[in-house]
């Protein structure tokens, strides 16, 4: 377990947080530059921050937490791993609003995670808001990548992005490219096209993946393909300047360049 891993005797919520402390400087001495969290909506409460510790002793005592509990305590956990994220300089991902697990039979059957998986219609904006701008209010909130799996909710993703790119790092707050349901042609095109709409696209890091598999590799040659297709039709319909060199220059950014300066590996 964690604690035998870190050599953390882990009885209150500060010892947990010191034990992903040391494993993150693990990660970070071997490489590690980014973490990713898997979340239906990221709640925030401003009971969260102080409530760490009683919550984190309710379970210790053998307790079951209520769901609004477990919120609260998802939450600040959350908080206090994006000031570390923050200290070491990396990038924090959130990938939200997937509804999981909707085959009851399926899941007693064959288990979480075996293809009964959905897109969820969760509220994301105000909680999204909160919770970053609770990390901002300090100047603790790191580079940030933030993918939806609802496609309505491209536009706010996007703006969101805006409301907390400070200038202190290109892109600071990315929103991320097409994901899961939505990582195929017409995702990708609208998720780019939201993104040059609201935001800039000349700074976005373009296809990231959170696949081990050789066989995911394809999809960031067919990303590049379709957004030099999208950027192709636009300078051939003269909403953008017939000039490769500065068009080729921007789809190289957001091929390469840019997620190497990002990243910093």
């Amino acid at each position: 377990g964690l604690s035998a891993l870190t050599g953390i005797s882990i009885t209150h919520f500060a010892d947990l947080i010191q034990a992903l402390k040391k494993r993150i400087e693990f990660f970070h001495s071997v490489g590690g530059r980014i973490s990713d969290h898997g979340l239906e909506y990221l709640f925030f409460d401003q009971e969260a921050p102080a409530s760490g510790e009683s919550l984190f002793i309710k379970i210790r005592k053998g307790a079951t937490l209520t769901d609004r509990e477990q919120s609260l305590l998802r939450c600040s956990t959350l908080l206090e791993l994006g000031k570390l994220y923050h200290a070491q300089g990396w990038a924090q991902q959130f990938h939200l609003g997937a509804m999981r697990n909707n085959n009851s039979r399926k899941m007693q059957e064959l288990g979480a995670n075996t293809g009964f998986d959905s897109i969820g219609d969760f509220s994301q904006a105000r909680h999204l808001a909160s919770f970053l701008n609770h990390l901002d209010e300090s100047s603790q909130l790191s580079k940030t990548i933030l993918y939806n799996l609802n496609p309505a909710d491209n536009e706010v993703f996007a703006t969101m992005a805006g409301n907390f790119s400070d200038g202190s790092v290109p892109g600071k707050i990315q929103f991320g490219s097409g994901w899961w349901f939505l990582d195929q042609k017409d995702g990708m095109q609208k998720q780019i096209n939201a993104l040059s709409n609201m935001g800039l696209l000349s700074r976005f890091i373009g296809m990231t993946t959170d696949s081990r598999s050789f066989l995911s590799f394809p999809r960031h040659e067919y990303f590049r393909r379709v957004l030099c297709n999208l950027i192709g039709e636009e300078m051939e319909n003269g909403e953008l300047p017939n000039d490769f060199n500065l068009l080729g220059e921007m789809v190289k950014d957001i091929c390469f360049r840019n997620a190497e300066r990002y990243f910093g590996f």
